[in-house]
């Protein structure tokens, strides 16, 4: 039986919501996030507040999270040299894909979460990657994350599945599938206490919540916050 899970959680808004999805569905849930000397590294700390307000607001949630793990893969930076990990100007490449695309990112949290699954006997890993609104990165696709669980199960000789609750959707139905799973509370702590800005900016608020408001991770998630009001059931 697929009851425990551990989730990749950056303290971003696609992995809070997709936590707690994980949290609805699973009768134990570890979290694992990842210092690869990402410059908005800021998120690492939100991680933190995130999953105090959740056992606060939502002790039935709370007494199902387990551990949480946090592995240094600052290696990655030093081999990657991507406007993710260093001060460059955030812009599109010759081959199609923004410089902040650090590559093999995905792959590599992937197999160290199954890792740490398999020490921890988790059954299922859970991602916030999402095809529908996302920067073009080839490790968010579909495909590319079920072609990893089938080799990650057969190098492990251990069955792992994949979820990625967010792949379909756009950010305004991530907004919505955060009402959907925990009303104006878990809102209210996506939007003030999650990070996504690339430049790391928690000093300039708007309504959406932090951020510097012009990088592609701060207009995705204005606009899809934007939409999500026009459309939202009041609760």
């Amino acid at each position: 039986m697929m009851t425990t899970a551990l989730v990749l959680f950056s303290g971003g808004q696609d992995s809070a919501t997709c936590l707690a999805w994980a949290l609805q569905r699973y009768n134990h849930v570890e979290t694992i996030g990842f210092d690869y000397g990402q410059r908005h590294a800021v998120e690492l700390a939100c991680r933190q507040d995130i999953l105090t307000a959740l056992r606060a607001q939502f002790p039935a949630w709370g007494a199902k999270l387990g551990e949480d793990h946090m592995l240094d893969m600052r290696l990655l930076s030093t081999i990657s040299e991507t406007a993710m990990t260093s001060g460059r100007a955030v812009e599109m490449e010759k081959n199609g894909l923004p410089n902040t695309f650090v590559p093999g990112r995905n792959l590599l949290f992937f197999t160290y979460a199954a890792a740490v699954a398999y020490r921890r006997e988790l059954k299922v890993l859970v991602g916030g990657m999402c095809e529908t609104d996302y920067s073009g990165y080839p490790d968010c696709r579909d495909n590319t994350l079920k072609a990893l669980q089938v080799a990650l199960s057969l190098g492990m000789e251990h069955p792992l599945v994949i979820e990625t609750p967010l792949m379909w959707l756009d950010k305004r139905q991530t907004w919505a599938l955060a009402q959907e799973l925990g009303g104006a509370a878990l809102l209210e702590i996506v939007r003030e206490k999650s990070h996504t800005c690339y430049l790391g900016d928690r000093q300039t608020w708007h309504d959406w919540g932090y951020g510097c408001g012009h990088c592609p991770a701060c207009e995705l998630r204005r606009s899809g916050y934007e939409g999500f009001v026009k459309t939202a059931v009041p609760q």
